[in-house]
């Protein structure tokens, strides 16, 4: 049995850090990120289910976001002002995420790529049976990204604030019931202190 360098290369995702070239209060890498937006994608799935008549696996959202970023051990997080600088870009970029995520699967023994392409290849997560989940995954990406906007902002840095109209932005137009319902729900607490989060 061949050794398989697939899980180290994925514990280096603690190495990436998001938001380059900005300042931040508090980095954050793609490892702790990914955490957050599994709970996020499975509150986004709970919610559905619980209040507005969906039919989400809620547990293989939160999986598929637990790697929706591995793909970042090998390119980096390249800033969004320059992956969508223009459409020539863009679609280079996701040749190179493309790449990575077949070189991550590559990694794997034989026995275990077909268990693990949904979870990275993004083209088999745009076909219908995950297409779904792989919006919800992305929905939840959109609200953390928000969310650090505002913790960021916060704390005094202004940095965050054009990115947080941007985001904005995108959120109102992939709005559903559930990212409403999450927004209105839990949202305005991460701007609130330490104290103020622990008052009730």
């Amino acid at each position: 049995m061949l050794p398989s360098h697939f899980f180290a290369n994925l514990a280096r995702m603690r190495l990436i850090y998001r938001w380059p070239l900005m300042r931040n209060i508090q980095p954050e890498n793609i490892a702790e990120h990914s955490l957050q937006v599994a709970m996020v994608a499975h509150a986004l799935g709970v919610i559905s289910n619980r209040l507005f008549e969906g039919n989400v696996d809620a547990n293989r959202a939160a999986v598929m976001a637990l790697y929706h970023d591995s793909s970042e051990v090998l390119t980096g997080d390249l800033p969004t002002p320059v992956k969508y600088f223009n459409p020539e870009i863009a679609r280079e970029y996701k040749k190179i995420e493309l790449a990575a995520e077949q070189r991550l699967l590559g990694m794997l023994p034989p026995e275990l790529i077909e268990d693990f392409r949904p979870l990275l290849d993004s083209r088999v997560q745009s076909d219908a049976q995950d297409g779904d989940l792989a919006k919800l995954v992305k929905d939840a990406d959109t609200l953390c990204a928000y969310t650090k906007c505002l913790e960021e902002i916060n704390a005094g840095n202004r940095e965050f604030e054009p990115a947080r109209k941007r985001l904005e932005q995108m959120l109102d137009a992939r709005m559903n019931p559930a990212m409403r319902y999450f927004i209105d729900v839990f949202v305005a607490s991460f701007s609130l202190p330490l104290d103020e989060l622990n008052a009730h």
